[in-house]
């Protein structure tokens, strides 16, 4: 009887910790994006095709700690990299979020300057889409999809072993990791080719202090006034610099 209540005692310890929740680590994300796509088919877009790669791969990590977390830039494919005269620079962001408060503080190159933006998160009203799941760098992820900036139709894949709600850039809202991002209109796909939860510096995750100070909602409608002659471009540049 004693051997058999070790043995249980054992097999509970065991499912126990498998069972146990992610609350810090860092995601690395495969950023990838169909430039010819989000080009457009204009008259200036068709004159850029040949100066640009089809598609770009970068990658991104985001390191959480609880309910905070960081999301920044790691490498770039250079193979696939853009021209310069094309860059948004997006090597310099940096996009801080604090889930409990509701709140970002970013740091964003737009147009040359470097801009310190603190605003409220973005609402994202989920819809969960039943029976649908994949395995995204060794986690069994749930769908679910959102609409932002009033029409654009986000899909995601989130795991519940990850219990921190967050996401690449400012997505957040799921009730766990978000792993694997497709947004069809930005033509660009996040998907995570890595999850470390061992030797994860959390003291990095702090928020930035460089940049002019600015509201981003005040700076998205400049921006909206500046690009307004620019095509279907400006629309794609938009969403990436605020999302």
């Amino acid at each position: 009887m004693k051997k058999l209540t070790f043995i249980i005692a054992i097999c509970f310890y065991h499912f126990a910790q498998s069972q146990q929740f992610i609350n810090n680590g860092l995601v690395e994300y495969e950023v990838r994006v169909d430039n010819f796509k989000s080009l457009g088919d204009d008259n200036w877009s068709q004159m850029l095709r040949d100066k640009v790669p089809h598609f770009s791969i970068t990658w991104y990590d985001l390191t959480f700690n609880n309910n905070k977390a960081i999301y920044k830039f790691n490498r770039q494919d250079e193979k696939s990299k853009m021209p310069s005269f094309m860059s948004n620079s997006n090597e310099d962001n940096v996009w801080f979020s604090d889930y409990t408060s509701q709140t970002f503080t970013d740091q964003k190159n737009i147009f040359g300057d470097t801009y310190l933006l603190r605003d409220s998160l973005m609402s994202f009203k989920w819809k969960l889409v039943p029976n649908e799941t994949r395995e995204i760098a060794g986690f069994n992820c749930r769908k679910a999809q959102a609409i932002i900036f009033d029409s654009v139709y986000v899909f995601a894949f989130y795991t519940d072993e990850i219990i921190v709600p967050g996401g690449p850039m400012g997505i957040h809202g799921l009730p766990g990791m978000i792993l694997g991002i497709t947004i069809p209109r930005m033509y660009t796909s996040w998907i995570a080719s890595k999850v470390q939860v061992v030797g994860v510096n959390a003291s990095a995750i702090v928020p930035p202090d460089k940049g002019k100070q600015k509201k981003a909602s005040d700076l998205l409608e400049t921006v909206k006034k500046a690009t307004s002659d620019w095509g279907s471009y400006a629309q794609q540049l938009i969403w990436q610099l605020f999302l």
